[in-house]
């Protein structure tokens, strides 16, 4: 037998090892998966959670059920959704946004919280603190804001005739205004002008690309926000109507035309959440797992859309993106 042969056996004895450790006890674990966001290009994030409880012997239809709840960006709905999960039972909640993770910490103290959010949870008030979360709440934080001045230097050199920005964001939220104050400084600190775009519902959106193109904006980003991220398609897509080159803290927006994204490989942290629901099962309490943050980032760039755009992205920009697609 080769090195190969063995190798490819062993991997999977160690699966079956995996699945009879699960299911040892014959219980079909409840996930319930909440988010703030839609449905509308989750499903290779979905994927990768599915794919990581499936490497850990969890699989949907056998050992586990997973109920999803989508509150396409409506507190109230989300809330709803929280308090129906803790009504079900479920073993365990996965929320992927900070609202979602508020709304089912609200919901229960005793069930297990494994959140996947953008920013901070210590500063969010979701843990006492990131090495021991205490309470019921633990996971991954992609570490989003902080990443916003690297994005703008990426986005300048990739349009070097850059003066002024465009930045939609929705109000609410009670660091709103501290981003982008922040998001001030550091397009101020490159030589840019920033066009606050403020979008309150959806046809706002219309007007603020038609703001944008008036006062001669040279680029778009977004603030992140429940509401910005549900309407990923209807943005990218005016992007592109009005030629304006885009820089994104979310992924799932290039997969609907946006140019440019630098951030945590959110794919891979959606798999991660496995470990910490798989975790959880065998045992191990949410207070004492300690909250993980991202330490590997990837620049990605749509050459489809640079050429529907009628951008040419310059060659050293385009050596360092890690993902291109054509």
């Amino acid at each position: 037998m080769n090195r190969k042969t063995c190798l490819a056996l062993s991997a999977v004895l160690c699966s079956l090892c995996f699945s009879a450790e699960a299911q040892q006890t014959g219980k079909v674990w409840r996930i319930g998966y909440l988010t703030s966001g839609s449905r509308i290009g989750a499903d290779a994030r979905e994927e990768a959670f599915r794919q990581g409880l499936r490497e850990l012997g969890y699989v949907q239809g056998k050992n586990l059920a997973v109920e999803y709840r989508y509150a396409e960006a409506s507190t109230d709905r989300l809330r709803a959704y929280a308090e129906e999960l803790v009504g079900l039972k479920v073993d365990l909640i996965v929320a992927v946004t900070t609202t979602g993770v508020h709304a089912a910490k609200n919901a229960t103290k005793t069930i297990p919280i494994v959140m996947r959010i953008p920013n901070d949870p210590l500063e969010d008030g979701l843990v006492e603190s990131l090495a021991r979360p205490g309470g019921n709440v633990t996971g991954l934080t992609s570490i989003i804001f902080e990443l916003n001045g690297k994005r703008l230097e990426l986005l300048k050199e990739a349009v070097p005739t850059l003066s002024r920005l465009g930045v939609l964001w929705h109000p609410g939220g009670k660091r709103t205004a501290k981003w982008l104050k922040e998001m001030e400084t550091e397009t101020g600190a490159l030589g840019l002008q920033l066009k606050l775009l403020a979008v309150r519902e959806p046809g706002d959106l219309d007007t603020a690309f038609k703001s944008a193109v008036k006062e001669r904006t040279g680029a778009l980003t977004t603030l992140r926000n429940p509401f910005i991220n549900t309407y990923k398609k209807q943005i990218a897509d005016l992007a592109i109507k009005n030629r304006l080159p885009t820089m994104f803290d979310d992924i799932e927006f290039l997969e609907v035309g946006g140019l440019m994204y630098y951030g945590a490989n959110l794919i891979e942290l959606q798999r991660r959440l496995a470990t910490f629901v798989d975790k959880i099962f065998k045992g191990t309490k949410p207070a004492d797992l300690p909250v993980e943050q991202p330490i590997k980032f990837e620049f990605v760039v749509n050459l489809k859309t640079a050429k529907q755009i009628g951008v040419t992205i310059p060659p050293n920009v385009l050596a360092r993106a890690d993902k291109v697609i054509r």
